[in-house]
């Protein structure tokens, strides 16, 4: 919201300097963003008269002029303009002037003759014909009257101002006019406001309630419309001080009755539409929802499709506008309009900011009202705009309004408690100071009831805390004492999902992975990259609405592709090797069509390739973020043959108890050549629900030995189909409590070992916590194994 400080001054006689205005009117709560000099990037230019014109010696197109700027030698300039006259009054840019855009002149020669500065055109000067209708449409400006010679041009412009610029919250719609933030700056420096006079004189012939009817469909989304009718209208420019104000505020002057409205929405905060009268069939106006599909075109020329939910200001047979957003080009006003209708209308503003936002047509006029206007400023505003186009002798106003107002808006009240406001504050102030406040701020005080009145136009205030701070941003934050938090003081910590996140990414760092981020929106065509069957579970998926195209169209039911996309983008990169990981979520639909939110599982992925990378590779980092996680102990692995996107002979479950949380492996060969991928790749997804709950994160202290372990080697010969798993699991089910540890430490297939079978070799620890072993004790152990695993698996000791 940009603020003219001459226009701001009408309605408070407040003189201070710019930047002392920008930090107290922001302390009072009003932020400010920043401020713009007009007029200032224009220097050294000023009026001079043209005394003599004659032709350059040597160019046809230019002439050589005398310019009289009120010193005793005339200056001499060459220019091209063709609308020079002796004895003309133009803007004369000297040397060493300064222009808009930061152009700078100086003198020079035009094809040898001497320049000694320019005259300016109002382009020049960063303004246009809509600024200045009088301008020429091409050539120099020439003043309509006689000037002062060598006066500056920006004060005969009358162009020099300030703009404030303001960044107003959502909650404050008051504050989003000139008035309202005059109201503050009152406020703020303990200055009289002064509300604009607003009186209008009914000259023209005729009832207003005789010409036009208003009917309200929808008094939810329109708590109120107003009407009035200005005759024998005179479309032109607007003088030079309203251009000025709405040039201030970054609004292009047009005519005198757009000019108008737009003028009265800046000021008020009250945005208005005119229509021409004789557009109205049956001059009745009806204020309905839209037919689902109908179609209307609005004033920027473009037909829109509007909805059932959309407001529009229609007559008995079509729409004229769309309800708080824009007009329609059937209703516009031309050159030949002769009566105009004024509409002063308050709209909801829920409703008005999901009609703008579905035609993709956001406007001046929706952007305030989707902030919540006032209903009761809409006769101020009407009444404004019909005493502006009087004054302007832009047309004659019919006497008179329609005012359709159902359900008018009243002043609340609100209880106030001093000693509660210091409190909460921290604060001593006397309530005689607070009253002050609130009167400042036109909220009148019962004292004796502790009551306040407030205004319709303050829909902020609605608790005593809200009233707390008024008392706060007028009193003075600056002035508020600090003072330590009262209150129990809590230790902020981890959840305990968070925690394990935290483990598993760091065990993810610790074995040289690197986190990844990937999208969780796919496309449909990766479960034919990933093998998966049309007809399985994982292709029923959650479907974007309103997707930013094909390959981000459905939310993903599994989390391959991110890393597999990220691996391919390394590998084709020449990266000899690559190891990611990433800790997201899965969408699952719970049925179809999808009714619920889905279930978001989350998930641990890895992934990596290289020379030195296989499966067991892939499998010793699942081994160490169990044991990280205090899981060695519960963790086991079954051979998988059955994932569509897995090697069927290189993946195995991961397995908690009896409950299956994830697997690894390698990805099925036609799955990496689907990726482009042109090495064996292995990964690993993990359920981060079931680390949640299989995790041992509690450390259990426990001595150290007392007595010396036994160990034993043996070297088995096995079938080959028989798991390393298998034979571990049976010498601990046989070893007893001697029992302390089973390591593998070689495997062999080869020479003197028979085809089919293979040779493992396991070294086996005994210790007793309470003694030292004898051989016997650990022979008799050993004997149990041996027949044990020779029962149950067939496995017999290697002879060589």
């Amino acid at each position: 919201m940009n603020i003219s400080m001459t226009w701001l001054k009408d309605y408070v006689d407040v003189d201070v300097d710019i930047k002392d205005y920008v930090e107290d009117i922001t302390r009072s709560g009003s932020k400010v963003e920043g401020y713009e000099e007009f007029g200032a990037d224009i220097t050294n230019v000023v009026v001079g008269k043209v005394e003599a014109i004659e032709k350059h010696p040597d160019a046809d197109k230019l002439v050589v002029t005398q310019i009289n700027i009120g010193k005793e030698e005339n200056i001499q300039i060459v220019t091209g303009a063709t609308n020079l006259f002796v004895g003309a009054y133009v803007p004369v840019a000297l040397n060493g002037a300064t222009l808009a855009n930061g152009v700078k002149i100086k003198k020079g020669k035009l094809r040898g003759v001497e320049s000694n500065g320019m005259m300016c055109s109002v382009e020049e000067l960063g303004y246009d014909r809509h600024d200045f209708p009088e301008a020429p449409e091409h050539g120099i400006y020439i003043f309509e009257e006689e000037q002062t010679l060598g006066a500056d041009v920006v004060d005969i412009f009358d162009i020099r101002d300030q703009a404030v610029e303001f960044e107003i919250t959502s909650n404050r719609p008051d504050c989003f006019s000139v008035v309202g933030l005059a109201r503050e700056t009152a406020a703020t420096y303990r200055k009289d406001f002064n509300y604009p006079e607003i009186t209008v004189r009914e000259e023209a012939e005729g009832d207003i309630n005789e010409m036009v009817s208003v009917e309200i469909k929808n008094p939810e989304l329109c708590p109120r419309y107003i009407a009035r009718v200005v005759k024998n209208v005179k479309i032109a420019p607007s003088p030079r001080w309203m251009r000025k104000r709405l040039r201030s505020a970054g609004v292009r002057p047009i005519n005198n009755i757009v000019d108008i409205t737009n003028y009265v929405m800046l000021e008020l905060g009250q945005p208005m539409h005119a229509f021409s009268i004789d557009t109205i069939d049956e001059h009745s106006i009806i204020v309905r929802n839209a037919e689902e599909g109908e179609k209307f075109t609005t004033l920027d020329g473009i037909e829109r499709t509007l909805q059932s939910s959309m407001l529009v200001i229609a007559d008995p047979n079509k729409a004229v506008a769309v309800a708080g957003v824009m007009g329609g080009e059937n209703s516009m006003i031309t050159g030949d309009t002769a009566t105009v209708l004024f509409e002063s209308a308050n709209f909801d503003g829920p409703s008005v900011r999901i009609t703008a936002k579905k035609l993709g047509l956001r406007t001046d006029a929706s952007s305030k009202f989707e902030k919540g206007l006032d209903p009761n400023l809409c006769e101020d505003a009407v009444n404004r705009a019909v005493q502006l186009v009087e004054m302007l002798g832009a047309g004659e106003v019919v006497k008179g309004m329609v005012d359709c107002y159902p359900n008018k808006r009243e002043n609340w009240k609100l209880s106030y408690n001093p000693e509660w406001i210091n409190k909460f504050l921290g604060t001593d102030i006397s309530e005689d100071d607070m009253i002050d406040i609130f009167e400042r701020l036109e909220i009148k005080v019962d004292r004796e009831n502790k009551e306040l009145t407030i205004p319709t136009f303050r829909p902020d205030l609605e608790a005593q805390a809200d009233i707390a701070e008024e008392v706060a941003r007028f009193y003075g934050y600056e002035k508020i004492e600090s003072t330590l938090a009262a209150g129990t003081p809590t230790v902020g910590k981890r959840s305990y999902e968070q925690v394990i996140t935290k483990i598993a990414k760091q065990a993810m760092l610790t074995n040289g992975l690197s986190e990844a981020m990937v999208y969780s929106f796919e496309s449909p065509k990766v479960f034919d990259k990933l093998l998966i069957p049309a007809d399985h579970k994982l292709r029923e998926t959650v479907t974007i609405s309103n997707p930013l195209g094909e390959d981000f169209s459905i939310m993903r039911t599994v989390t391959l592709n991110g890393m597999l996309t990220s691996l391919a983008t390394n590998y084709n990169r020449r990266n000899e090797e690559a190891g990611l990981f990433e800790v997201g979520k899965v969408y699952l639909p719970k049925s179809l069509p999808v009714i619920d939110l889905p279930d978001e599982p989350r998930k641990l992925t890895f992934g990596m390739y290289g020379p030195q990378v296989d499966f067991f590779t892939a499998k010793g980092v699942t081994e160490y973020l169990a044991h990280v996680l205090g899981m060695d102990e519960k963790v086991e692995y079954v051979v998988k043959k059955d994932i569509p996107w897995m090697h069927p002979g290189r993946t195995a479950e991961i397995v908690v108890g009896e409950e299956v949380i994830g697997y690894v492996g390698e990805i099925h060969p036609q799955v990496a050549i689907n990726y482009g991928i042109g090495a064996k790749v292995y990964v690993a997804v993990i359920d981060m629900k079931g680390l949640e709950d299989g995790a041992e994160l509690v450390k259990t202290y426990k001595a150290l030995p007392k007595f010396p372990a036994m160990t034993r080697d043996i070297s088995l010969v096995v079938k080959d189909s028989v798991y390393v798993k298998e034979i571990e699991k049976c010498i601990k089910a046989k070893g007893g409590k001697l029992l302390e540890s089973v390591s593998l430490f070689d495997v062999y297939q080869g020479a003197h070992i028979e085809a089919g079978f293979k040779s493992v070799s396991y070294s086996i620890t005994f210790r007793a916590a309470d003694r030292t072993l004898v051989d016997t004790e650990v022979g008799a152990a050993m004997e149990k194994i041996l027949a044990a695993l020779e029962k149950e698996l067939g496995a017999v000791l290697r002879d060589k």
